[in-house]
């Protein structure tokens, strides 16, 4: 199965975390990932009861951190978009959809849970590639932050073994930063840039990309852009001579770039 990390963002109260450390253990989950967490004594220890090992090597970081080495972040909430227009939190999947979608997924996943006053920020939702909700009830539809890891996990215990390597987070922070200089070039209106970059970071998310799938995009990017400025093509063969021999997207995409005349 994926490397599955269950990152509590700034939970405030310790309880809530032994009991997450101890549904983890229930599914054969133990990668439990604290951001700025309340500070944890006796009562989160009774709350984990047997899984006490997941409590005490839960790893205490901060969320650039696992931004910055998370193939897909995923991000929970309880709100969700009512229409596609509006793509903050759209599209989302249940955790049964969810399942389907990184069963074969070979790389580190974070699930990222919120505070239990008020969930995950907006700008820790609009960089998350993914959104999962938990289908509930409209008369009550926020669960206990124990009580939601526990669902997530029933739903994706036992995943098979993955089989596909998917493109780094380097890799695929290249490509959006890629992407942000073609919307430039094409000249696309800046006050539709952030929606447009949280909708292709959606799509681009769910797809789950492998290192050749997102050279090939860089491919596309870069010869549409030598049709939009032919000088281009000159300086890119240029740099061409330069670039190190190694397997990462952006190097990939740079050497597939054909000699001028």
């Amino acid at each position: 199965m994926p490397e599955i990390d269950i990152v509590l963002v700034a939970p405030i109260y310790e309880g809530n975390v032994g009991f997450t450390a101890r549904v983890m253990k229930n599914f054969g989950f133990s990668r439990l990932v604290l951001i700025d967490p309340c500070l944890l004594g006796n009562d989160a220890d009774g709350r984990a009861s047997h899984a006490y090992d997941v409590l005490h090597q839960a790893e205490v970081c901060t969320i650039e951190d696992v931004f910055a080495r998370s193939n897909i972040v995923i991000a929970t909430t309880g709100l969700v978009s009512k229409s596609v227009c509006h793509s903050m939190r759209m599209p989302f999947y249940s955790p049964r959809e969810l399942r389907e979608r990184i069963q074969d997924v070979d790389g580190r996943i974070s699930i990222l849970f919120g505070r239990e006053n008020w969930g995950l920020n907006n700008e820790e939702v609009r960089r998350s590639d993914m959104i999962c909700t938990i289908p509930t009830s409209a008369d009550y539809p926020i669960l206990n932050l124990s009580h939601a890891v526990g669902v997530v996990c029933y739903e994706l215990s036992n995943l098979p073994l993955p089989s596909i390597a998917l493109a780094s987070p380097h890799d695929m922070g290249y490509l959006y930063r890629h992407i942000g200089r073609y919307l430039d070039a094409i000249h696309h209106p800046a006050f539709k840039r952030e929606n447009t970059m949280i909708l292709l970071r959606r799509v681009l998310g769910r797809a789950n990309l492998t290192i050749r799938e997102a050279s090939t995009l860089h491919g596309l990017l870069r010869r549409s852009e030598w049709y939009i400025d032919p000088t281009l093509l000159d300086r890119d063969n240029q740099k061409k001579e330069c670039i190190p021999d190694n397997d990462s997207a952006e190097n990939a995409e740079k050497k597939d770039r054909p000699p001028s005349g």
